[in-house]
């Protein structure tokens, strides 16, 4: 890695066009968020050498995306055609449950979902068959590989899978209005962010759903809606109900005193892989007040529109997820087919919680204790959480 890499918006945008011999990247709205977090990398990451060529790398590949992405539009102006239904949208904290309700409902042919391969590189690569994205694929199989070997600890916290559905926030990280501080300890992007108004993210995001959408059509994947996740909606819940009109919301609920330092973990491991100087007792604080705000807007949304929100307890899930998937389907009025429900439990079988290494750590490195949550996510919990002792 280069230790002279230097995060300069211009730069970067001049060589992500070098690199594709093109020059559209779409809707402006990105560059404030690239000025803004390329700063941050400079001022407040702590970068290590490795770190700095990782997130070059990184910014690289989605400037390069966007280029790509426009330049399929051009070609195929079809793609915009694409209608985007009512998706499921399921949000909660980290460790409640997402994950695996997003990939239960992901075997009914009914919904899209987006495997980590199709976040990870949602543009196929020079050469590569629409029909037949093996490259891609491939690609995505072998970083996870990499990954999991390099940190065993990931899949303890997250069941990373290239083949399986994942969450969007790879792809809102394109529009640079979203999670980036999952790299690195940016405080000042993420004051920026809180400031910004997050409507082109989410416009961005839906013009990406119809590209993968327009791609799985050329593969022969036809349904009606898709199913969605990621915590990062939680503190964006408005918008999700203003840009996916009639979207249905399952909010899964789990203790923030058991949710928060787990989350408080992954971060600080996911920064270890940039920084060699990463404060532990940051990733605590960050998500802690993060989430704190994220449930104040939720049930501030809730309280003026019910109507669209379905509660799906943790313990519910881990212990009965099909009774867990029957109920959402009822209440969404959608139909659980048996074929439906048959592949939901031969993935059950296969994906048990058991085959994972327990996800261990002390809440106090992360400077926070129970007293402190209970106290910080008192109305939450008395709303959502059955015993709040």
């Amino acid at each position: 890695m280069n230790p002279a890499i230097r995060f300069d918006p211009d730069t970067l945008l001049a060589e992500a066009q070098a690199k594709t011999g093109l020059s559209d990247f779409g809707e402006p709205s990105f560059r404030e968020g690239l000025r803004v977090f390329c700063a941050a990398l400079e001022r407040d990451a702590k970068l290590s050498d490795f770190g700095r060529g990782l997130l070059h790398q990184k910014v690289i590949e989605l400037l390069t995306n966007r280029l790509g992405i426009e330049d399929w539009y051009r070609r195929h102006p079809e793609i915009d055609d694409e209608v985007i239904a009512a998706p499921i949208v399921i949000v909660g904290l980290p460790r409640t449950g997402t994950t695996l309700l997003q990939r239960l409902l992901a075997q009914d042919p009914q919904f899209y979902s987006m495997p980590w391969w199709e976040s990870r590189y949602p543009v196929p690569f020079p050469g590569e068959s629409l029909a037949a994205p093996t490259q891609r694929i491939e690609q995505a199989r072998a970083e996870v590989t990499v990954m999991v070997e390099a940190m065993p600890k990931l899949l303890s916290i997250h069941p990373m899978d290239a083949d399986q559905a994942d969450e969007e926030v790879m792809l809102m990280e394109h529009s640079f209005i979203a999670a980036m501080n999952t790299y690195a300890c940016i405080p000042s992007y993420m004051d920026w962010l809180a400031q910004t108004d997050e409507r082109p993210a989410y416009e961005y995001l839906k013009r990406m759903l119809k590209f993968l959408q327009w791609q799985k059509r050329q593969r022969g994947i036809s349904a009606q809606r898709w199913v969605l996740k990621a915590p990062h909606h939680l503190l964006r819940i408005h918008l999700v109900l203003e840009l996916f009109p009639g979207a249905k919301i399952v909010q899964t609920h789990r203790d923030p005193v058991d949710t928060i330092p787990s989350i408080a973990s992954f971060l600080d491991t996911l920064w270890r892989i940039y920084s060699n100087d990463v404060d532990p007792t940051a990733a605590g604080r960050e998500w802690s007040a993060l989430m704190a705000r994220a449930f104040k807007h939720v049930m501030q949304v809730r309280d003026t529109n019910a109507a669209p929100f379905f509660d799906v307890d943790f313990l519910d899930t881990v212990k009965k997820p099909l009774d867990v998937a029957r109920a959402i389907y009822a209440w969404a009025g959608l139909e659980l087919s048996p074929d439906a429900e048959a592949a939901m439990q031969r993935w059950l079988d296969v994906n048990t919680r058991n085959t994972r290494a327990a996800h261990e750590y002390d809440t106090s490195q992360f400077g926070l204790t129970a007293g402190q949550l209970k106290e910080q996510f008192a109305e939450y919990r008395a709303r959502h959480i059955a015993s709040t002792v």
